[in-house]
């Protein structure tokens, strides 16, 4: 559920959800039993054969994506690393190899490898790991414009979250987003979203870019797709897809028996039309209750779905940890802004006594 307990036996309800991963929340029923199940089944065998949960997990996200082939893994940024390399490799097979620099925004966060930290528009994060890859250029998010002054012949793709999520929970404006696509789709680069985080229902679509009306060529996931199992996928468009060929890219777990046949039941469970739904309002809910808090403090509220950033003229550290004491536990997204990524199952009692632990702990800041 989205409650747990440390080793004291103090309750505490959960805002964080393992960090938008554990999206039926801790322990779901319906998850414990595939994954018991699977366990007395088989647990790996590598991707030298069909493997059947795998193949069942790629077409459902294939058929709800509207994209052609799917490529598992472990982890978001392993997910970020692939997308990278096909949008390079895609590129190098048209014979267009001066074409492998991508556009990535400030603010923005895709990973800890060396390439996905590279594509973190935060310097912090990439602070004592020089020297970085070469090939990304920094744009600024929702701002069109910018991106526009950045495309050059050496340019391939074009890479952000609908959803800015460590960067303190930024959706994209609908004209921006619909105006990359057709910027890309003018200039013939890839557009790449990550939904590592704001995707698998966080912000009430199964995919964040299905409330845009437009469909990138490769779209990244991971964090609620297994539940609270390590999992990653990147999707891409048949056409997409091309830049790889047998052996360019693999993964020794990624795909494995365990997390995909998890994967499956998650993904029929948050596809349902009804959970959806329930997300959307969920999350109206949830920016409805916080915005009735009158706090001086507070400079503003966004987000979308469950997915939600309260924004504050202070630093939110000794805040989260008032919760804490509480009962309550929540992150920041950035020094100044308390995120909100609760279960996407969460009742509205539990989103109450959320909001009224909070309002306690700001009368204590």
């Amino acid at each position: 559920g989205s409650y747990v307990w440390d080793a004291n036996g103090k309750q505490y309800l959960d805002f964080i959800s393992g960090i938008a991963v554990c999206g039926l929340g801790h322990c779901h029923p319906e998850l414990v039993k595939v994954l018991k199940d699977q366990v007395d089944t088989l647990w790996h065998v590598s991707n030298l054969y069909w493997i059947k949960p795998q193949v069942e997990a790629a077409e459902k996200l294939v058929q709800i994506s509207g994209l052609g082939k799917a490529f598992f893994c472990n982890s978001g940024a392993e997910a970020n690393e692939a997308a990278i390399k096909l949008a390079r490799k895609y590129f190098y097979r048209r014979q267009e190899s001066h074409k492998n620099h991508i556009i990535v925004f400030k603010e923005s966060f895709h990973g800890r490898t060396l390439a996905t930290v590279t594509a973190t528009g935060q310097s912090k994060y990439q602070e004592g790991f020089a020297p970085l890859p070469e090939g990304f250029v920094y744009a600024e998010y929702n701002n069109r414009d910018s991106v526009k002054k950045m495309v050059t012949k050496n340019t391939c793709a074009i890479m952000l979250e609908p959803v800015q999520g460590e960067g303190g929970i930024h959706p994209a404006d609908m004209d921006f987003l619909r105006g990359l696509r057709e910027l890309c789709n003018k200039e013939e680069l890839l557009l790449i979203f990550d939904e590592v985080q704001c995707g698998m229902g966080r912000t009430g679509h199964f995919f964040a870019f299905q409330s845009y009306g437009i469909k990138p060529d490769i779209v990244t996931m991971a964090k609620s797709l297994g539940g609270g199992i390590p999992i990653g996928a990147m999707l891409a468009t048949d056409e997409a897809a091309s830049g790889f060929a047998p052996g360019d890219h693999a993964s020794t777990f990624g795909g494995n028996p365990l997390a995909t046949a998890v994967a499956c039941k998650v993904i029929d469970l948050i596809s349902d039309p009804a959970f959806l739904k329930q997300v959307e309002e969920s999350g109206r809910y949830l920016q409805e209750s916080l915005s009735q808090i009158i706090d001086d403090r507070i400079v503003g509220i966004r987000g979308r779905g469950l997915m939600v950033g309260m924004e504050f003229n202070i630093d939110v550290k000794e805040l989260i940890g008032l919760c804490m004491d509480q009962g309550l536990l929540l992150l920041n997204a950035g020094p100044r802004v308390l995120r909100f990524v609760p279960p996407l199952n969460i009742s509205q009692t539990e989103i109450n006594q959320g909001v009224a632990i909070l309002k306690e702990a700001l009368k204590e800041l």
